[in-house]
């Protein structure tokens, strides 16, 4: 079981059931977004901004802190409303044991509200730690941040999708999904970031990045 076929099953299941106008859309927004150049996101080489923010259970977390203690993996998530997002964070539960063996802490962020993460969190069965980026501060410092056009907020409304609820604004301001590996010194070694929200990267591929750092 990997993540990607994961990922392409729930496509599939997607395509099938989903009208196409609302495909056609929401593909057309995936475009206009890769095509606008916003949000690229940190790179390779670059440091990472020092931030705090609070867990899903309340404590609060120091980046610094974490470094500290090994290599950092980030993901930075959409929110629990995404279907694509909550395969990503179980994918990265089944490998955590790998993780903690390659001496490495996975923190997984999104804009969500902290009770909204807690419920992320168990629904997933999630045993790392899961951040609280209100309003997109942290992820705006990555440069992660992108508008939602009118169009695909009303599809998201018409779908159910209460991002408003989640993220206790209405700005409808939402992070790319990226994947980062941070060494000690807080030096970027690794970055996936795509405007494909349905693209992530394989959690065997960030930890084998790792274990050769």
């Amino acid at each position: 079981m990997t993540l990607l076929n994961d990922i392409a099953a729930y496509k599939e299941a997607f395509k099938q059931k989903a009208p196409e106008e609302k495909q056609k859309l929401m593909a057309q927004a995936t475009k206009e977004l890769e095509e606008s150049g916003v949000a690229q996101g940190l790179k390779q080489g670059e440091k990472i901004p020092n931030f705090q923010l609070p867990s899903a259970t309340g404590e609060t977390v120091s980046i610094k802190d974490e470094l500290a203690k090994g290599p950092v993996i980030l993901t930075f998530y959409r929110g629990g409303w995404c279907p694509y997002c909550n395969l990503e964070l179980k994918a990265y539960q089944r490998e955590l044991e790998a993780i903690k063996e390659a001496g490495a802490t996975l923190i997984a962020i999104s804009p969500e509200q902290p009770d909204a993460s807690m419920t992320t969190k168990e629904k997933n069965d999630l045993e790392f730690i899961v951040l609280s980026d209100e309003d997109n501060k942290v992820a705006e410092q990555f440069n992660l941040v992108f508008k939602m056009p009118d169009y695909l907020i009303d599809i998201y409304k018409e779908s159910g999708l209460d991002v408003e609820a989640h993220n206790g604004n209405a700005d409808w301001e939402l992070p790319k999904p990226a994947t980062f590996v941070v060494d000690q010194t807080g030096s970027i070694m690794f970055a996936d970031v795509d405007s494909d929200y349905t693209k992530r990267v394989e959690p065997a591929k960030v930890i084998e990045i790792v274990k050769n750092m």
